[in-house]
């Protein structure tokens, strides 16, 4: 075969053509490949950071669009692919993005709040799974009294913390501890914030809580008592060289409290002051009596002021002017509430010779005589003392003397005293011009018998001024009982017909209607007393769960009696289980004393729902006791008479010759008739100007005289008489007769 060059041109040619034509055609592919690349990457890439989803890496390889990168969740990556979508065909799209991996899901903070009150015990909380909420609430219901257990709690299925167990079992045993409290439990941790019901009972329960306590558990406790009762309810604020302070305080809640101690500040109190807040209250204006005394006193600049329930006494020294002190003694009367009584005096200096004759006495409630001022000298004190002594049961006396008195001064102070043997408190000012008495009595005649004992002792012309106000409680013709009968009667009716209940229930069982009835009629008088209704429970059962069963009895009963139409106004309901057993628990009968419902008085002071009455002013002269006799009597026989009288006051009978307490006193512009009789006298109608001189005085010398005999003190060694046989003293008798 021969070679043609022709051929072979062509043949060259032909493929220089066609590569040259496929040379063109790849560039142009090329090209083309790389536009659309860089387009698609350039509208994908302006879509994706459109979107926000700056975190995909774009990539193309020719029509193909490579997404990559770490995705924050699986719905972010769908939502980054239906971006791209929007701009290349969803074939073109090569998914190589990853999600990333979910953090680890925190275990919550389990926490459970226990809140128990008289209605029951709520749990609020989230607990885990494999805590057993059933065996919860049954522990609560079988260990407690509680009338109902709410399940409000939630769980959530991750593991059990460290010291989560020990805080719930803390916090379970906490609430049959505390009856009205929140409790707050959490790992490890337990807050007990509770009320109780005394001192006492929350020194237990913070012991309990303490007793109890895992050694590594964090207890957070904040436990409260109610207010004392405080009795007498009491205030003392002075001022003196020493600066104003005060001796007692007593408020009944934090607004009295806070004025009271502004009050103080205000009068020139430094540094910090206390008042215990307490009940007992005489009336709801108390902080109001107590600021309006303590601006009294602050006012004067010296002086001492105390509010003893609802009797205000302010003593101010002698060096204070006379003005100052009527102003100042003046604006308190107006200002202190309806309920209140005030005692003013103004003490006479030292020196005798500053003014004349004073002495003054009080009695206190509890027939606690205190004396002071003059007397005319030490016989003279050691006579009046003697008869203050036989008369009330305790007696304090500072009396001094002085033998610048006028005549007659210690029979006028006898009489004072023997005046007053009728209040029950209140007190005497004698001078020698007057004889004022006040306070309050339980007799209604209490004005009339001393107007009568007065003439009886200073004869005529004495004056005098009485202003005795009546107390029905004091009364003992009404027969109204004390705070202590009125309880005595009442647990004597439940010890006679208990109420009874249903085991281990606060139901009443039976009929309890006999025994309201007798509760009822012994409350007739005693309902103004402050009186505790407590429940008591054996020691059979945990002591939460017999608290609380005891508190519910208690306040079954009030409720059953307040049912019952009794006024419980005053009265409260405790709950004490077996704290207070009165009987040994290991016998039946032991256990059978000790479940009980018990009443207690709080108060022997009376709350007062309305003021006593304003005590009616009376004032008048005696005078000249009648007698049969016209003859005045020797000095002898005055002086046995006066001895005569004395012992039969030492031996607590009444004189012979005392009037009738039904003798009305003279008064003003009034006259007594005068009973016929030896030995009756009655006060006469004198002009008030008329002053005692003459024979009147010289009769008043003459008591004095008769007084001065001499007083002694029987001691161990004093001799006394052997006891009688009783065969003398019937022969003594028959010869007598």
């Amino acid at each position: 075969m021969t070679d043609d060059p022709h051929r072979r041109s062509t043949a060259l040619a032909t493929i220089v053509v066609l590569a040259g034509a496929g040379g063109l055609c790849w560039m142009a592919a090329t090209a083309t490949a790389r536009f659309i690349e860089q387009r698609s990457l350039q509208d994908v890439s302006l879509a994706l950071s459109a979107g926000g989803y700056d975190w995909t890496d774009v990539a193309t390889n020719g029509l193909q669009v490579q997404l990559s990168g770490t995705a924050p969740n699986e719905v972010q990556r769908f939502r980054a692919i239906t971006q791209v979508a929007a701009v290349v065909d969803q074939s073109r799209i090569v998914d190589e993005m990853q999600v990333a991996r979910p953090d680890a899901i925190e275990p919550p903070d389990f926490a459970v709040e226990l809140l128990r009150n008289d209605e029951g015990i709520s749990l609020i909380g989230l607990v885990p799974t494999e805590t057993d909420r059933l065996a919860v609430v049954r522990l609560l219901q079988s260990e407690t009294a509680a009338p109902q257990v709410t399940d409000l709690l939630e769980a959530a299925d991750f593991p059990v913390p460290e010291g989560w167990t020990e805080a719930l079992d803390y916090g379970l045993r906490a609430t049959q501890l505390a009856r009205r409290a929140k409790i707050s439990v959490a790992p490890g941790r337990v807050a007990v914030d509770a009320i109780t019901d005394s001192a006492a009972e929350k020194a237990r329960l913070e012991t309990g809580l303490r007793r109890i306590k895992p050694k590594d558990l964090v207890l957070i406790s904040k436990i409260s008592a109610p207010r004392p009762v405080i009795a007498p309810f009491t205030l003392r604020f002075l001022i003196d060289e020493d600066g104003p302070r005060f001796d007692a305080c007593a408020a009944e809640d934090d607004e009295g409290r806070d004025r009271i101690l502004a009050a103080a500040r205000a009068a020139g109190v430094g540094g910090p002051a206390g008042c215990t807040i307490g009940l007992g209250s005489p009336s709801p204006d108390w902080a109001d009596a107590a600021v309006s005394a303590i601006a009294a006193v602050a006012e004067i600049g010296a002086g001492t002021v105390t509010l003893s329930d609802a009797d205000v006494a302010l003593y101010v020294p002698a060096s204070v002017d006379r003005d100052v002190f009527d102003a100042a003694a003046g604006r308190l009367e107006q200002a202190l509430p309806t309920v209140f009584s005030l005692q003013a005096e103004l003490q006479q200096p030292q020196n005798t010779d500053a003014g004349p004759a004073e002495f003054l006495a009080s009695v206190a409630p509890d027939h606690t005589l205190f004396m002071r001022g003059r007397i005319t000298d030490e016989r003279m004190r050691e006579a009046v003392d003697s008869f203050a002594s036989a008369r009330f049961d305790k007696m304090e006396s500072t009396l001094r003397t002085d033998d610048s008195v006028p005549a007659g001064w210690t029979v006028r102070v006898i009489a004072a005293l023997e005046a007053m043997t009728a209040l029950t408190n209140g007190s005497v000012t004698v001078t020698p011009d007057m004889m004022r008495i006040t306070g309050t009595s339980g007799d209604r005649q209490a004005s009339d018998r001393a107007a009568a004992s007065l003439s009886h002792r200073l004869g005529a012309g004495a004056q005098y001024e009485l202003a005795i106000r009546y107390d029905e409680r004091l009364d003992p013709l009404l027969g109204l009982p004390s705070g202590a009968e009125c309880v005595a009667s009442l647990n004597t009716i439940m010890a006679e017909s208990a109420i009874g209940f249903e085991p281990n229930k606060s139901v009443i069982a039976g009929d309890p209607a006999e025994t309201l009835s007798r509760l009822s009629e012994a409350m007739t008088n005693c309902t103004v007393f402050q009186v505790e209704l407590g429940g008591h429970t054996d020691s059979q059962g945990s002591e939460g769960f017999n608290a609380d069963l005891s508190r519910a009895r208690a306040q079954a009963v009030l409720t059953a009696m307040a049912g019952a139409g009794i006024d419980t106004a005053n009265m409260t309901s405790r709950g004490y289980g077996e704290s207070q057993p009165i009987a040994s628990n290991e016998t039946e009968e032991g256990r059978e004393a000790n479940r009980r419902i018990e009443f207690r008085l709080l108060s022997e002071s009376p709350v007062r729902r309305d003021p006593l009455p304003e005590p009616v002013v009376v004032s008048g002269v005696t005078e000249t006791p009648a007698s049969t006799d016209s003859a005045e009597p020797s000095a002898d026989q005055a002086a046995d008479q006066a001895a005569a009288a004395d012992d039969a006051d030492g031996a607590g009978q009444p004189a012979a010759d005392m009037p009738p307490a039904d003798m009305p006193p003279a008064t003003d512009g009034e006259a007594a008739p005068v009973p016929a009789g030896p030995s009756v006298q009655s006060p006469a109608v004198v002009g008030a100007t008329e002053i005692v001189t003459g024979a009147g005085q010289a009769a008043l010398d003459a008591d004095e005289e008769n007084v001065r005999l001499p007083v002694q003190t029987p001691d161990d060694d004093t001799p006394r008489p052997q006891p009688r046989p009783e065969d003398q003293a019937e022969d003594q008798a028959a010869t007598a007769d």
